[in-house]
């Protein structure tokens, strides 16, 4: 007998997942993938649209036609800052652009000197100033420097709900994707801001459906419940908000690193602003505040040089686990010793100069100053005795010197890591089910483990 199934495909800007989920969310099938990038017609590297969407459909095919499963759901949890634009036939005018890649600073200037005051703007947004990364002002560039294929646009969509949309074929809007620093959201209105509504943008925008919605499909005789997608981070805090019952902090962890407080609703503050604060949306419309840190990005530039440094494989910074000897000696005449690839810190050298003879020290160096910028993020979105728990997921749960430098500098939080695979993807299975998630929930399926400050000699 098939086993009934909700799939989930789950898109990471470089890991391509697809999950399999019985009925209490227990994962029984995972495949992953990833796929070359190509390049823009300016020549900047970009995700593979139709590579990706021809991987998905390989693999939802293959899986629908399986004697041991029958898929009942399908949902889609996707990075967020990727808007596809589609003609009248329903068919991608432009590539997925990269939310790296750099955003005109004539056209940003304009932008705030007719939309501005920059921090009222941010503000009121929940966004920061950050060109691509806001997808709103990717349509504002298009409409600047391509008005012939802007004028093509039927509509205009981002990446979890294109997703859904190749399965069902009705473009649609999508509450948590349009709030993510997007920058087209008015969180104070709860409504569009008025420069999407000055710009005639909002007609490019199909009908905000929530994020809970599904369409009812029939695939070669199965009937299968289609969902319109969610961006990542807010699937990812999802199951988190329905089963915990003690206030608490997600930071999950990956390409970003990002520290969500959802019990800190509204707008933000101009010292939020200056904190480098941002909001995202939970699925009810309801504001989540955040900071982010290009955590994984930087953490894998500077593996890579020191791998090369010590000469050691490439995989052997895995190995390396929490040593107190080498915390001590770090740390008894601290001095900050790396040059960041894609970070700022006040207290950065203009050049990074390793003093130590093993990979094992300069690896844990390298851990405590990126975890002096982690606390600084986690503090920014915390109250002043930070309290509660902290959970962290993603592809930092499992790094043990992370782990015991958070612990020990957090001692008032109880620091428990989940599994580092399933948050998203949990996410967008839980959001078009209709089941109610208890307290055992986070233990049952996330693996939930609890940690203790390592004791000082």
């Amino acid at each position: 007998m098939e086993l009934e199934v909700t799939g989930v495909f789950d898109i990471g800007k470089t890991n391509k997942k697809f999950f399999l989920f019985d009925a209490n969310f227990e994962e029984v099938y995972r495949e992953y993938t990833q796929l070359d990038l190509i390049e823009d017609e300016d020549g900047y590297p970009t995700e593979d649209l139709e590579g990706l969407c021809n991987w998905i459909k390989g693999v939802f095919e293959r899986t629908i036609k399986s004697k041991e499963y029958s898929i009942t759901a399908l949902n889609f949890s996707t990075y967020g800052a990727s808007l596809v634009h589609l003609d009248e036939f329903g068919e991608p005018l432009t590539p997925l652009y990269n939310y790296t890649k750099p955003y005109p600073e004539e056209i940003r200037q304009e932008f705030f000197q007719t939309y501005g005051p920059k921090n009222d703007f941010l503000k009121a947004t929940g966004s920061d100033d950050s060109g691509m990364l806001n997808s709103g002002l990717q349509l504002y560039w298009l409409k600047r420097t391509k008005p012939e294929i802007f004028k093509r646009i039927k509509f205009s969509i981002h990446l979890p709900q294109y997703l859904s949309y190749i399965f069902t074929g009705i473009p649609v809007s999508e509450y948590t994707s349009i709030g993510c620093h997007t920058g087209m959201w008015d969180y104070g209105k709860k409504d569009y801001h008025d420069w999407i509504y000055k710009e005639n943008l909002a007609q490019l925008l199909p009908k905000i459906v929530p994020t809970e919605t599904s369409l009812n499909m029939n695939y070669d005789g199965h009937r299968i419940k289609i969902g319109v997608g969610i961006h990542d981070s807010s699937a990812a805090l999802l199951p988190y908000v329905r089963s915990s019952e003690q206030p608490f902090i997600l930071l999950s962890t990956g390409t970003w690193s990002i520290a969500f407080n959802p019990y800190q609703d509204g707008q933000l503050t101009d010292l939020d602003i200056a904190d480098d604060c941002i909001n995202y949306m939970r699925i009810n419309g309801k504001s989540v505040k955040a900071s982010r840190l290009f955590l994984g990005n930087e953490y894998r530039e500077q593996v890579a040089f020191l791998t090369r440094y010590y000469d050691v494989d490439t995989n052997y910074h895995r190995t390396v686990k929490f040593d107190y000897d080498a915390y001590y000696d770090i740390t008894k005449d601290f001095e900050h010793i790396f040059s960041w690839y894609s970070l700022k810190s006040e207290n950065m050298p203009h050049k990074t100069v390793i003093k130590y003879t093993s990979f094992e020290h300069a690896y844990h160096h390298l851990m405590i100053e990126l975890v002096m910028l982690q606390l600084g993020k986690i503090k920014k979105i915390s109250s002043l005795n930070h309290e509660g728990n902290l959970y962290i997921d993603g592809g930092f749960s499992d790094n043990d010197i992370y782990i015991n430098l958070l612990s020990h500098s957090l001692r008032n939080m109880k620091i428990m890591t989940t599994d580092s695979s399933l948050g998203s993807a949990i996410g967008a299975a839980v959001v078009i089910s209709d089941k109610k998630l208890n307290s055992k929930f986070l233990k049952k399926n996330y693996a939930l483990k609890k940690h203790v400050p390592f004791i000082i000699k």
